[in-house]
């Protein structure tokens, strides 16, 4: 698949994210997992290589690479570490909030920090009592002056620990027309984090709860208008969500295939590898077919995105195809390692644990299903992909030779 949506450009890219992430990430799964603990340090780093910014336009300090590049970078971190492939994606989700409906003195507050490194930003939309049911958000602002008085919690909010700029969803009227964005910064008096808490998978990952007591933002801090809040949202959702966890589970199944090809291959049955059972080599057929649909669809998704073509659809479908797929070929991949797979010295366990992380944000594979009913039946409401996909600048796109 490698040239047949990518150009040199994102090959070389390709390499550079998993030569570092080979140097720097891998040498320290061991210690993430060991303790369980946000890698605060780690995740600087990664920042400063300016791949959060890969979306970004260069007049704001970005790569302007578009989607696939994004999602490039995300696979080739989460085929080492689901837990960092899935920081990086969370600090891309706050990037489309400003990208789309920042205003000017906010982009060039923003995104040169972002690109640089020096801020990693949140989307948070998510309540405790609302869940994915984004018009059910009790959390509020009220205007007061010059400024506006947060309350509420958030949680589930990806890089809740390790952020600088969250972009918060809250409630400044009734209705669908009653939620707003605003940018906080994480040193604001009013704001403070729940405390961190251990999870199945994603070691080194913080997706917390931010909390909110009379937290004053000026109102310079709005996204777009009062009232495009739920836009930032299914925006973010829509356009970055679902492409970022396609990829991260893209990098997951990848780590899934490789190790099994080798302990199939390493492992001695009969006197002979294992990997010479059928029984075996149509488990790691089964997976092999996975992967390539998996990673043809989400390329396929994220290349019309950068060419702005209508695509919701095939981003949904990519989100629920490469999640499922990822789940389904761990379970073949514990089958083949056996007792072997239930032992940390072998990663495979790691995977099947961080796979089952990507399943419910951005909406569950039910959800998925849903909405591409509603597109099989007509009834879908508008195509995000093509009303925002102007905010994005992929220039090197524009010019490849090779792109599909």
């Amino acid at each position: 698949m490698d040239g047949y949506f990518t150009t040199k450009r994102h090959e070389s890219l390709r390499e550079e994210v998993r030569n570092f992430a080979e140097t720097e990430v891998r040498p320290r799964i061991a210690d993430m997992e060991a303790s369980r603990s946000v890698q605060h340090d780690l995740s600087r780093q990664i920042a400063r290589q300016g791949w959060i910014g890969v979306t970004v336009d260069p007049q704001y300090g970005g790569m302007g690479l578009g989607h696939l590049a994004k999602t490039i970078v995300i696979e080739e971190l989460a085929r080492v570490s689901g837990a960092m492939g899935a920081m990086v994606q969370a600090s891309q989700l706050g990037v489309a909030k400003i990208v789309h409906f920042g205003s000017e003195e906010q982009k060039k507050t923003w995104l040169p920090a972002v690109s640089h490194g020096d801020c990693l930003p949140t989307i948070a939309v998510t309540e405790p009592e609302s869940g994915g049911h984004v018009l059910g958000m009790t959390a509020s602002a009220e205007r007061d002056g010059d400024d506006y008085v947060l309350n509420g919690r958030k949680v589930y909010v990806g890089n809740s620990h390790v952020g600088d700029l969250h972009g918060v969803v809250v409630r400044t009227g009734p209705g669908s027309k009653g939620l707003s964005a605003f940018l906080v910064e994480s040193d604001r008096p009013g704001f403070s984090l729940g405390p961190e808490r251990p999870a199945m998978g994603l070691h080194g990952f913080s997706f917390g709860e931010l909390v909110f007591e009379n937290c004053r933002v000026p109102a310079s801090n709005l996204l777009g208008a009062e009232g495009d809040g739920l836009s930032v949202a299914y925006s973010s959702s829509v356009l970055y969500g679902r492409a970022n966890l396609t990829a991260v589970s893209l990098g997951i199944h990848r780590a899934l295939m490789e190790e099994t090809v080798e302990f199939s291959k390493e492992r001695q049955r009969y006197g002979e590898s294992l990997h010479r059972l059928p029984s075996i080599r149509m488990k790691v057929g089964q997976m092999q077919s996975r992967l390539m649909t998996a990673r043809l669809a989400a390329y396929h998704a994220v290349h019309l995105l950068d060419q702005g073509l209508p695509c919701d659809a095939e981003l949904m479908n990519a989100k629920l195809i490469n999640v499922e797929y990822a789940l389904d070929s761990a379970r073949n991949a514990m089958e083949v390692h056996a007792a072997a797979g239930l032992y940390t010295d072998r990663p495979v366990e790691r995977y099947l644990r961080d796979a089952h992380h990507i399943f419910a944000p951005a909406g569950t594979s039910d959800v998925q299903l849903l909405r591409l009913g509603e597109v099989a039946l007509g009834q879908s409401k508008g195509q995000w992909s093509q009303r925002l996909a102007h905010g994005v600048w992929s220039g090197d796109e524009q010019s490849a030779g090779n792109v599909a």
